[in-house]
């Protein structure tokens, strides 16, 4: 009998699991995650108002209610909980699917402000993410400047416009709707280093700009026009064409009855963040232009844009994880089709899948492959692997290591919990946002009440 220790409850930690059962019928699978929740960013990554993406907790949840699948919550691996070699004793197998936890930086002076943060900062509070802090995130910010045009960037930039009406029905924590209600930014501006047809967000998620109540959106003409391919996008990729497409729709001037406006703007790299009373209070950029290679060259000139809240979206980085090696230039564990790789040599029964493998790349369907190539790789191996005696039950040996797994059951307290938390507050469910109240939860106390 297979048994597999799957690190990382996320979609690439759910698919691998999903495929090691349905691809061996006698394999088990735990599925160990440091928080007490499951689901990794669909549960703390995805927009609250997305909930047709987040509806893919139904499936995540099919596979981690399989007879032959345990999920383990509240299991940190690493120098804080289980190390990584007793995980190797307790498993014939270790499949690490930890994802990209860190953001990249800008790199510029004035990086460190209050009032500056990465968007991960941001959507984790959002999202309740019981390692968030209500960092005062809006408190006496106008405008806010979001660095990056990816979908990360879309998305902070319409939690940011949207009314707390609209958020209402959602999950979100009860303080930070209550923060976003009270929100007095009234101009927001997104900005590229590059060209509209360049940009990294999809088509369906820009559009989404377009149809926030009170809300204009702009596109400088003459700026995106610096792109050439702005004026005919006929020849460009169909997503990219798309895109273009709906931006040349927002070049009018926008109505002046809105109580909000979104500026897109393109060709602009942040140098520095200025400060203004104690805290970031701009934005200067140089005007870049394109290179006729697909990138960009400063061009001397320079710009300042307001803002009181600044936020970084410009990628994510994989973290090393003690016990594993790491590449530092890629954030990425080094492989060989999803088997660790030390010192250019394979790690008997080690193996990773999911961004910490390939890197923040994707979306969240490429982890479903990305995850079979791993398992298919893993079960290659079996024959070898299984010939090591185990414990019966590696429960036992992961308490003694002072962790205390909170177990499927837990999880549901939590569920029920947060279905009762939203019905005191005559909502629908809303997420309980800090370790105390979803530990409480999980162990069958009182977590009605949580700690903002």
């Amino acid at each position: 009998m297979l048994r597999v220790a799957v690190v990382g409850s996320g979609p690439s930690g759910c698919y691998t699991a999903q495929h090691l059962v349905q691809l061996d019928p006698g394999a088990r699978v735990d599925v160990l995650d440091r928080l007490p929740c499951p689901y990794g960013l669909v549960r703390y990554g995805v927009a609250p108002d997305h909930e047709k993406i987040k509806s893919l907790q139904g499936s995540l949840r099919a596979v981690l209610e399989h007879e032959r699948v345990r999920f383990l919550g509240a299991v940190p691996v690493g120098p804080d909980g289980v190390p990584a070699a007793r995980l190797r004793e307790l498993y014939h197998a270790v499949v690490y699917c930890v994802g990209a936890a860190a953001d990249r930086h800008l790199g510029v002076p004035g990086e460190g402000l209050p009032g500056s943060w990465s968007a991960t900062e941001f959507v984790s509070w959002y999202s309740a993410h019981p390692d968030a802090a209500d960092a005062g995130f809006l408190r006496g910010a106008r405008s806010a400047v979001v660095v990056g045009v990816g979908n990360v960037a879309v998305d902070v930039t319409r939690m940011l416009a949207r009314g707390a009406g609209e958020l209402r029905p959602t999950d979100m924590p009860h303080a930070a709707l209550t923060a976003l209600a009270a929100s007095e930014v009234e101009e927001i501006h997104m900005v590229g280093r590059r060209g509209p047809s360049q940009a990294r967000f999809t088509t369906k998620e820009l559009r989404e700009l377009g149809t926030l109540p009170d809300t204009a959106v702009q596109v400088d003409a003459a700026e995106a026009a610096l792109d050439p391919s702005f004026a005919d996008p006929s020849g460009l990729p169909p997503p990219r064409r798309r895109n273009v497409e709906v931006l040349r729709g927002w070049t009018a001037p926008p109505r002046p009855d809105a109580r909000r406006l979104i500026r897109l703007r393109f060709f602009l790299r942040p140098v520095e963040l200025l400060a203004r009373d104690g805290r970031v209070g701009a934005v200067r950029f140089e005007r870049t232009a394109p290179d006729g290679r697909g990138g960009v060259t400063g061009t001397g000139r320079f710009e300042e844009v307001e803002g009181q809240l600044v936020l970084r979206s410009v990628g994510y980085r994989g973290v090393p994880l003690e016990g594993l090696p790491f590449d530092a230039a890629t954030g990425t564990v080094p492989h060989l089709g999803g088997r660790v790789l030390r010192g250019g040599a394979v790690a008997p029964g080690e193996y990773v899948a999911g961004w910490i493998k390939r890197g923040p790349t994707g979306v969240i369907g490429t982890n479903r492959s990305c995850a079979k190539d791993t398992v298919t790789s893993l079960l290659q191996d079996a024959p070898s692997l299984t010939a090591r005696a185990l414990p019966d039950d590696p429960l036992p040996a992961l308490r003694a290591e002072g962790v205390d797994p909170v177990p499927w059951q837990g999880w549901q307290a939590i569920e029920r919990a947060e279905s009762r938390l939203g019905a005191s507050l005559g909502r629908g469910v809303v997420k309980l946002p800090d370790w105390e109240s979803l530990l409480t939860a999980a162990r069958g106390g009182d977590a009605s009440v949580p700690r903002s």
